[in-house]
């Protein structure tokens, strides 16, 4: 091995396993009923990123600075395909929103339910930036699309009592809050969105 070259036994399976990882954050997905979800923004640069830099690492015709390169990449696209694929493992619904810019949004989230029904979690700036509040808009959930109704909560008690909920559901929320990748109660700019039923019509 000439000075300066990365193991390549190290790399070669460095490599294979971003390949795997990568194509994980996209499979992942399927286990849920109902249209596919194609992964977006950070989840989508996670498996995209963790495919090109495994390439480049198990190529044999890749440039050595590049491998350089993408070694030194692959510690973040690690984290973020990582976190794309456990964000996937439990229940996830999809709601169909209108972002405020005009432009169609579908927000991938965890739920929780309780005696007044189900739940939701985000920061504030979210809900609003998609009028998540008294306005019906559609739901995903366990294959069924069906119309409900945020109705937006921002009191400590209920943003609380709800984030108390997912961390009881989510393994996934446990883990990640005991290694300090999520937080254990939540944020002051959270709230909490209950979903009722659309009104029936008349």
């Amino acid at each position: 091995m000439s000075e300066g070259r990365p193991p390549n036994r190290l790399r070669v399976v460095l490599g294979w396993g971003l390949l795997v990882l990568g194509l994980a954050v996209f499979v992942v997905r399927l286990q849920h009923e109902g249209p596919y979800a194609f992964p977006r923004r950070g989840n989508l640069f996670g498996g995209l990123g963790a495919i090109a830099v495994g390439t480049l690492l198990v190529a044999t015709v890749t440039p050595q600075i590049l491998r350089w390169i993408a070694l030194a990449a692959s510690p973040f696209v690690l984290f973020s395909g990582t976190y794309a694929i456990l964000s996937e493992l439990e229940e996830v619904i999809s709601l169909y929103a209108t972002h405020e810019s005009g432009s169609a949004a579908e927000l991938r989230l965890w739920i929780v339910d309780d005696a007044n029904g189900a739940w939701l979690g985000m920061p504030k700036t979210k809900a609003v930036a998609h009028a998540l509040d008294g306005e019906p808009i559609r739901m995903l959930r366990q294959g069924e699309t069906r119309c409900v109704v945020p109705v937006l909560f921002e009191d400590r008690p209920t943003v609380e009592a709800m984030h108390a909920l997912k961390m009881e559901k989510y393994a996934v929320a446990r883990i990640a809050s005991a290694i300090g990748a999520y937080p254990a109660t939540p944020p002051a700019t959270s709230v909490a969105l209950r979903l009722d039923d659309c009104p029936a019509a008349p």
